[in-house]
C-alpha cells in the first residue's frame, strides 16, 4: 500500500486531510521522544513518518472508565499529540476492578482530573485537555469539532447514538467499542473511504435500540475487569491505524468476542439506504433526542412518588428507639462489602418474602443509592398492597456519606 494510499483513509476530512499531511512533516522530535517512541521508529511501515502523524493529530475519548482507562493509557503512551476526555463521574472503589487508569489514591476524586494526572506521568511530551462534563445534545458537536478522531467508552445507548449522530454530521471517525459481562464488540465508523465516501457508521448496524430495560448496563449486569482492557486496548490499536493509514482498520466490520470460549467472530457492516443521517434520502441533519429515541422518555415516563426518610432521621429513629423494620435488598456479596444492620431481602426475591415483611410498624426499604429500594416498594405496593414502606434516601452510601464515613464504599 502507498503512502497516498494510507493517507486517504484517515479520519479527517479532505481539507483536514491535507492540513494534517503538511502539519505532521514540521513535526520535530526531541532526544527523550525519539528515545521513548524507538520501538515504533524501528517497524518498517511505521518509522518516523507514523510517529509525525501521530504528534500531529487529536483524539477525543468520552468516557474515562473500564474502555477508556485502557485506551487512553495507550493513545499517551504511543504519543498522540492531543487527548481530549470528556468525563462528569467521580471515582468511586467500585471502579478500580477494571478501570486500570486509576487507583485507590483517586477515589472520590473526578476522573478526568485523575485521569489528566495519570497520563501527564506517562508521557509528558503530549497535551491532555479536560472536559468535566456530561457529552450531551447542547454540547456534543462542538467537542467532536475540535478533533480529528472520536472514541467511544460510553456504557449506554443514548449517548451511543449521540456519539454517532455527531461525529457523522461533523465528518469525524467514530472508533466504537461495547462489553458486558463475559462479551465484547468493535467496529469503526464513518470512516473516509480512498474515494472520498465514507465508511457505515452505527446507525447502518443498529438502525434503532433495543427496547429500554433489554440490555443491562455493566453496572446492573456486571462485567468481567479484565474484559474493558481487551476491548479498550483494540480500540487505541484502531485509533493508531486510523491515524497513522496502516493496516485494514474494522471499517465495514464488527469484531466480536466471547472471553467465556475465547471465541471471535467478524461480521460484515454494510451502509442502509435507509439511514437518516446519510441515506439515499437522509432525513436528520441535527442532533435529536436521544432519551427519548431510545424509548427513555423521562417526562412521560415519571415514576409515581413514593415516601421517603433520610438517613439522618433513620439515625434519630434508631437513637430515639422508634419501633421499625429496616430491609436491605442488595445483593449477598453487597452486603458482605457494607451493611448497617438491615434484614437482608435481595430485590429479587421481594415479593415471595411478603412474611419477613410486617405491615404494621414502618419498614424501611435500603440499597445502595436508593434506586432499587424504590422499585422494590413499588412491586410491594402494587402487587401485595403495602401503605408502610420507606425508602431510604441515597441508600448506604447516604448512610456513609452523613452517618458512618467508615462504611466501605464499593
Amino acid at each position: 500500500m502507498t503512502i497516498e494510499t494510507r493517507l486517504l483513509s484517515s479520519p479527517l476530512s479532505l481539507e483536514g486531510l491535507n492540513k494534517l499531511n503538511m502539519s505532521h512533516h514540521n513535526i520535530t522530535f526531541s532526544k527523550e521522544e525519539l528515545e521513548r517512541y524507538s520501538r515504533h521508529l524501528i517497524i518498517p511501515e511505521f518509522n518516523i513518518e507514523g510517529q509525525k502523524k501521530l504528534k500531529a493529530s487529536s483524539v477525543l475519548v468520552i468516557g474515562s472508565g473500564g474502555l477508556g482507562s485502557p485506551l487512553l493509557l495507550y493513545l499517551a503512551a504511543a504519543g498522540v499529540g492531543r487527548i481530549g476526555i470528556v468525563d462528569f463521574d467521580i471515582v468511586d472503589v467500585s471502579n478500580l476492578q477494571r478501570q486500570v487508569l486509576f487507583g485507590i489514591q483517586d477515589v472520590g476524586v473526578s476522573k478526568v482530573v485523575a485521569a489528566s494526572k495519570r497520563l501527564e506521568s506517562l508521557n509528558p511530551h503530549i497535551s491532555i485537555e479536560v472536559h468535566d462534563t456530561m457529552f450531551t445534545v447542547d454540547n456534543a458537536r462542538e467537542l467532536v469539532k475540535q478533533y480529528d478522531v472520536v472514541a467511544d467508552g460510553t456504557d449506554n445507548f443514548p449517548t451511543r447514538y449521540l456519539v454517532n449522530d455527531a461525529c457523522v454530521l461533523e465528518d469525524k471517525v467514530n472508533v466504537y467499542a461495547s462489553i458486558f459481562r463475559f462479551e465484547g464488540q468493535a467496529s469503526v465508523f464513518n470512516l473516509l473511504l480512498p474515494d472520498g465516501t465514507r465508511g457505515p457508521n452505527y446507525r447502518d448496524l443498529f438502525p434503532s435500540p433495543p427496547p429500554p430495560g433489554l440490555v443491562p448496563s455493566c453496572a446492573e449486569g456486571g462485567v468481567i475487569g479484565v474484559l474493558p482492557g481487551i476491548l479498550g486496548s483494540l480500540q487505541a490499536l484502531e485509533v493508531l491505524k486510523v491515524i497513522s493509514g496502516i493496516g485494514d482498520t474494522l471499517s465495514g466490520r464488527l469484531f466480536l468476542f466471547d472471553a467465556t470460549g475465547f471465541t471471535t467472530r467478524i461480521l460484515k457492516v454494510r451502509k442502509n439506504k435507509n439511514n437518516p443521517l446519510n441515506g439515499e434520502n437522509p432525513t436528520q441533519t441535527k442532533l435529536i433526542n436521544y432519551e427519548q429515541f431510545c424509548g427513555i422518555d423521562i417526562k412521560s415516563e415519571q415514576p409515581r412518588e413514593i415516601a421517603k426518610i433520610s438517613v439522618s432521621k433513620l439515625d434519630r429513629w434508631r437513637k430515639e428507639g422508634v419501633n421499625h423494620l429496616l430491609i436491605d435488598v442488595r445483593e449477598p456479596y453487597e452486603y458482605g462489602i457494607a451493611e448497617i444492620g438491615g434484614e437482608l431481602i435481595p430485590l429479587a426475591t421481594v415479593l415471595e418474602s411478603t412474611d419477613r415483611i410486617p405491615k404494621d410498624i414502618p419498614v424501611v426499604v435500603q440499597c445502595r443509592s436508593g434506586a432499587r429500594s424504590a422499585s422494590a416498594i413499588r412491586k410491594l405496593e402494587d402487587t401485595h398492597g403495602y401503605t408502610n414502606l420507606v425508602n431510604l434516601t441515597g441508600g448506604i452510601l447516604g448512610w456513609q456519606e452523613e452517618i458512618d464515613s467508615s462504611l466501605a464504599r464499593y
